[in-house]
């Protein structure tokens, strides 16, 4: 008999296409390969509309992505994780499996070697592993949506329509940063739990084990990644039988078993190789406690950028998809479960000065699975009516959502957040043409863009946001900016200083303390800070006058014209193309 029956949960046992009643009984569905067509055609095209998005970000890779890119060159050559060659370890990066993906690419060739069709592998590669992680949200979002509606393509298909229209998610996952791996593991952890709920196997040793794994690679990729430990245990809770008691706290101890024995394994081996329990970029972020006027407002912001009527027309779906009878309701919760975790993750987390709401990524997938699971689950199980709300309510939520980002995308893809190369440019290889134009050797920089000047700078680089200083990384946690300048001071000593805007005023390295510290100006700017070199490094006064004549000119053209283009390949020394040149030109 081809009907459908119906598991104590409400989850089809065969997915069937409903009749116009809403009923299913006597109805084949779509055959095995159609559906698969179909899914792999949704994914496809959903893949190319969030790439064609991506396309519109050009070469962009924000510049905190290439410190792990530097971590990973050192680690690579056999340095450890340090930041450039001669370093102490430090953990600059909060990203452990994103960072062994890319030593894993420069292992094999693929990354930071050489061009590519005119595109360099620095870039190419980090974009080509968001590629696959968005392939992979889609492919997990069709494998859930086959468990639970027949027009599975559908689901997969709206889902790849609202992901490709949303800025914030296209721009992270393709940024060169981890967002993109803790998005597909987010989920990947929900379409793993809802083929738990409808197999019936979600006391399983399978799933427990697989719910504290991905959860763990979770942790590892971004530190509030931990929150998704919680879910299998959650939903457990939320499905308690007093007759499964023991069985349900078996399968949540196996599942915190899975994630806590090597996550605390992890966390041996960072404090012994790093001093820390946490990241030492956590550190210098300065997080602190949460309260609840912090998470309401970064939570509204997010909710107001998402578009308030699309939010509410999503709320007001899944809920009634949540609480009608005969709807999947557990293999839902499922979903919404890593969604409201990894939303409160967002909630307490102070804003990312690098805009565009960077920790909401692994939200949107998973916001989006709930909404179209929601929706067409609804559509499929009544008549034609609810179905065509439904769908306006599907198109409207589209609508909204985008006219709600429009603008701000328009923005963010006319000026990114501080790209890779424009540090290069600006901090890399102007540094390295002042100390090479004075004659300086075994030089030090101090400054607070850090990714594109690791790469390519031959000086040793000192941190002033702290990342990979632990000192400085103190002194900005206890808000010490005196204890901050006399490290720096009597203790770094570095050759140059860099400080300009929101860092000029924090560290207050300004005119008047550079000044009586012993340092000269280079190039100055209108709110004190701009490049200095300690006077008595100089060796040839004689040739400031010049070097300076030189700055006014190549600074303004870095920011002008060295936003996209920064050369095939990136390596320490990193100059000019020609050292007499009036700017520096494209190395």
């Amino acid at each position: 008999m081809s009907g459908t029956t119906a598991s104590a949960t409400g989850i089809p046992e065969q997915a069937a296409r409903p009749k116009e009643d809403g009923s299913t009984e006597g109805v084949d569905p779509p055959s095995f390969v159609a559906r698969w067509w179909a899914d792999g055609v949704a994914v496809a095209l959903g893949g190319a509309l969030i790439a064609l998005h991506a396309s519109l970000l050009g070469r962009w890779v924000v510049d905190d992505a290439a410190i792990t890119f530097a971590y990973a060159r050192s680690i690579d050559e056999g340095l450890g994780p340090v930041q450039q060659a001669g370093a102490e370890p430090v953990e600059g990066y909060s990203n452990p499996a994103w960072l062994a993906l890319l030593v894993v690419g420069r292992r094999l060739g693929l990354f930071d070697h050489r061009a590519v069709l005119g595109v360099p592998d620095l870039i190419l590669y980090p974009k080509a592993l968001g590629m696959l992680c968005a392939l992979g949200i889609l492919v997990a979002i069709a494998c859930a949506a086959r468990r639970l509606v027949s027009r599975s393509w559908l689901v997969t298909g709206a889902a790849g329509v609202l992901l490709g229209a949303n800025v914030s998610f296209v721009a992270w996952m393709f940024s060169g940063l981890e967002n993109p791996l803790y998005a597909c593991v987010a989920t990947v952890l929900a379409a793993v739990l809802v083929r738990a709920v409808t197999t019936g196997n979600l006391l399983g040793r399978g799933p427990a084990v697989a719910s504290g794994l991905l959860a763990l690679v979770a942790a590892l990729t971004r530190p509030d990644g931990a929150v998704l430990a919680g879910v299998y245990p959650l939903l457990l809770l939320l499905t308690l039988r007093r007759a499964q008691l023991r069985a349900r706290a078996g399968a949540a101890a196996l599942c915190v078993a899975s994630f806590a024995v090597p996550y605390a394994l992890f966390l041996a081996w960072r404090y012994a190789v790093f001093g820390r329990l946490v990241p030492n970029t956590a550190v210098a972020k300065a997080q602190e406690l949460p309260d609840a006027e912090l998470f309401s407002r970064t939570t509204g912001e997010l909710l107001t950028f998402a578009g308030w009527p699309a939010v509410l027309v999503a709320a007001a779906l899944t809920g009634i998809a949540l609480t009608r009878r005969g709807m999947p309701r557990t293999a839902l919760a499922a979903v919404v479960l890593p969604l409201a975790l990894t939303l409160c993750a967002f909630g307490i987390l102070e804003p990312d000065w690098m805009g565009m709401y960077r920790f909401a990524t692994p939200v949107w997938p998973l916001g989006v699975l709930a909404l179209t699971l929601a929706a067409v689950g609804l559509a499929e199980r009544g008549g034609p009516r609810p179905r065509a709300a439904v769908a306006l309510a599907l198109s409207g939520t589209l609508l909204l959502s985008w006219s709600a980002q429009r603008e701000r995308a328009a923005e963010f893809r006319a000026e990114p957040t501080l790209p890779m190369c424009l540090v290069v440019n600006r901090d890399g290889v102007v540094f390295n043409e002042y100390a090479d134009r004075l004659g300086i050797r075994d030089a030090s920089v101090l400054l607070p863009s850090l990714g594109g000047t690791l790469l390519t700078s031959d000086l040793k680089v000192y941190d002033l946001a702290g990342l990979t200083e632990p000192r400085i990384a103190d002194a900005l946690a206890a808000g010490d900016a005196e204890a901050l300048r006399t490290y720096a001071f009597d203790e770094l000593r570095p050759t140059f200083v860099h400080a300009i805007g929101v860092w000029a005023r924090k560290s207050g390295m300004k005119a008047p303390r550079l000044t009586a510290e012993g340092y000269l100006p280079l190039y100055r700017t209108a709110d004190g800070g701009g490049d200095w070199v300690r006077a008595d490094a100089v060796e040839h006064p004689e040739r400031l006058r010049q070097l300076r004549a030189w700055a006014a000119r190549a600074v303004p053209s870095a920011y002008t014209s060295g936003r996209h283009e920064c050369g095939d390949v990136l390596r320490p020394g990193q100059h000019a193309a020609a050292a007499a040149s009036p700017a520096p030109a494209h190395p």
